[in-house]
């Protein structure tokens, strides 16, 4: 059995010396190399192999290469923002008190109060003569916290495209508009979003219509621009009950009930048993 052990260590002036013991049937051999010299080689079996020719440069090419290929990983190209479809994806930043939830806000002011309300009263911590107003304005902070935080709807998603962004101000009609505003901040009592204008186009419970258990369900909508460059918001529902047909006869309700100056196109949604209901705005440039 072969054994092969290495040791490298730096000596004095900065050279490199390097032993080497290789066992072959109790035969010992000893290498002992200078960066700044040949090697010196004694060695009956092989030469030196890559690593031993490696070790032989100076340190300061060593570093110098290394320095290079940082500066070459740097000098890459940044990758770009998200783009889908050879489109770019603007991102929504626009602060909005409607995109905050209030029953967080609620619930975390709350429970604030009667922690430092009840750790005052009890001398725990400082502030023993506010105990009982942060008690009586905690308790009830709490509850509405907590109803509020019971009865949220939270936003869908919105995927924005630029060129759509460009269109909206100018094309997008005030009904649009108010659609996408409305579903992407918080509500409160709501079971679903749109949902009054799901119930008068789908007709729950009525004669032709669908039950409310059946109900599609928003999950995301789409700003885009259609092919001829008009504005499009898309409205991308979950129907596990319903078929493409369901959607495809309620099509003139879309466009009435979103109307006026809107076309409205249906059509199967990219995920399984989702449908896209295109609103698209007849106002142009």
């Amino acid at each position: 059995m072969t054994m092969k052990a290495l040791s490298v260590s730096i000596g004095g002036g900065g050279n490199i010396i390097c032993s080497q013991r290789l066992n072959l049937s109790g035969n010992h051999q000893f290498i002992s190399l200078n960066q700044f010299s040949p090697l010196n080689l004694r060695r009956s079996s092989s030469s030196l192999t890559n690593q031993d020719h490696f070790l032989e440069r100076p340190k300061t090419y060593l570093k110098f290469k290394l320095v290079i290929a940082r500066a070459a990983d740097s000098t890459q190209a940044p990758v770009p923002a998200a783009v889908t479809g050879g489109k770019s994806i603007v991102e929504d930043e626009e602060f909005s008190l409607a995109k905050i939830s209030f029953g967080v806000i609620g619930l975390g002011l709350g429970l604030s109060l009667l922690s430092y309300g009840f750790g005052a009263y009890f001398n725990i911590l400082p502030g023993s003569e506010w105990s009982a107003i942060m008690l009586t304005y905690g308790f009830p902070l709490t509850i509405i916290g907590m109803a509020l935080k019971y009865a949220e709807l939270k936003p869908v998603p919105c995927l924005t495209y630029s060129d759509a962004q460009i269109l909206r101000e100018k094309c997008a009609t005030p009904i649009l508009k108010q659609v996408r505003d409305d579903v992407i901040r918080y509500r409160y009592g709501d079971e679903q979003h749109l949902e009054e204008a799901l119930k008068r186009i789908f007709q729950y419970g009525l004669g032709g219509g669908v039950a409310r258990r059946n109900a599609p369900i928003l999950t995301k909508i789409r700003e885009e621009v259609t092919e001829d460059g008009k504005y499009c918001l898309v409205l991308v529902f979950e129907a596990k009950a319903l078929e493409l047909a369901d959607f495809e006869k309620r099509q003139e309700k879309f466009a009435s009930f979103f109307g006026p100056g809107i076309t409205a196109e249906v059509g199967k949604g990219e995920e399984e048993k989702t449908y896209d209901v295109r609103l698209i705005s007849n106002t142009t440039l």
